[in-house]
């Protein structure tokens, strides 16, 4: 039951950013999906005991390709799928929680979770980037075969 609770939740957060995104109408259910997939994927890899991390870096990366395929078949721009489907990943409540604890003057706690969220934010990064650049380098190949 937790499971449906969370996949209802990291859709419906995406398909809400979506429409504060300004998104298309017609792509607010696929951005939900998208959003839904990768917070799936990521908590599949979180139950195999895998690393905050690479769990974040794997399904950021798994975010882009489902969006490059949305993007193609809707003929719309990647970034309407990737800004709204990256949403239920963001460290926001980590971030949070380092900043109270500066506040609080607990300095120790607040720099572990800073870095903690540092890094999330940063394999976020690294997975929209690397399948950015995998993209382009299949789609110059595929330019190269066909000239």
């Amino acid at each position: 039951m937790m499971m449906l609770e969370q996949l209802l939740t990291s859709f419906a957060a995406s398909a809400a950013f979506a429409i504060l995104f300004q998104a298309p109408r017609r792509t607010l259910l696929q951005c939900g999906f998208v959003g839904m997939a990768g917070w799936l994927l990521y908590i599949s890899f979180m139950d195999m005991s895998t690393d905050p991390i690479l769990a974040t870096l794997y399904a950021s990366f798994f975010i882009t390709v489902l969006s490059l395929l949305f993007a193609k078949w809707y003929k719309t721009p990647i970034i309407v799928f990737n800004v709204a489907g990256i949403i239920p990943l963001v460290p926001g409540g980590l971030a949070y929680d380092a900043m109270r604890n500066v506040v609080e003057n607990r300095y120790d706690i607040a720099v572990q979770l800073g870095f903690k969220a540092f890094l999330l934010s940063g394999a976020i990064a690294a997975g929209l980037f690397f399948t950015e650049v995998i993209n382009q380098i299949i789609m110059r190949l595929k330019a190269r075969r066909e000239t």
